[in-house]
């Protein structure tokens, strides 16, 4: 008899975790996790051209969005009129992101005050995770903006990160790009900023 009710307790708890492990995937498939847009294997990232880019023939503004700055407090691109934007998709934990947020640091100074990057980060952590990884990298020159979940980066269409999107002044995107590049260049910043014009 006590074998019986041991093989009770153990089916018990067998389908326990089995519910457990099937709802937590259901959980995640309601908001589907972002994809790292890199060759899996460990080897050092490699740096696209910006030749790579892909530029818009009839540019648009992107779908409406929204994402927070460290405060938590809600932005839309449409804040940033009259500027031209790099708006950065990634995520601490993304090895071809990591890769290119020196490079995209290099952008950001190179700029000047009519445009900026503005690097969204996917991170759970929130603001902290992103301070906490620009000092241990020393990334300096770059906000902490933040898109809870990926929401931003879907509703732009983007297949994983890091993808960036250039945007004009006028706020239509202008091009964009997947996986790491080489935003220190003096090529990058040259498209960068004649696509912004």
């Amino acid at each position: 008899m006590a074998v019986i009710r041991r093989r009770y307790i153990l089916a018990g708890a067998g389908i326990g975790l089995a519910t457990l492990a099937v709802a937590t995937r259901l959980g995640k498939q309601a908001a589907p996790e972002i994809h790292v847009l890199a060759p899996p294997d460990a080897g050092p990232v490699p740096m696209q051209d910006i030749e790579r880019l892909v530029a818009n023939a009839d540019p648009q503004p992107p779908a409406a969005a929204t994402f927070t700055d460290e405060a938590s407090h809600e932005h839309r691109l449409a804040d940033f009129a009259g500027r031209g934007l790099v708006v950065n998709l990634w995520a601490t934990w993304c090895v071809p992101c990591v890769a290119e947020m020196p490079a995209l640091a290099a952008l950001a100074q190179r700029l000047g005050g009519g445009a900026m990057v503005l690097p969204l980060s996917s991170d759970h952590g929130g603001g902290a995770a992103v301070q906490a990884f620009y000092k241990a990298h020393n990334i300096a020159g770059l906000p902490v903006w933040l898109d809870p979940g990926g929401r931003a980066a879907r509703a732009w269409g983007a297949r994983g990160i890091p993808t960036t999107l250039i945007l004009d002044r006028q706020g239509r995107e202008r091009g964009r790009i997947e996986g790491a590049v080489d935003w220190g260049s003096d090529a990058a910043v040259a498209q960068v900023m004649r696509l912004m014009a």
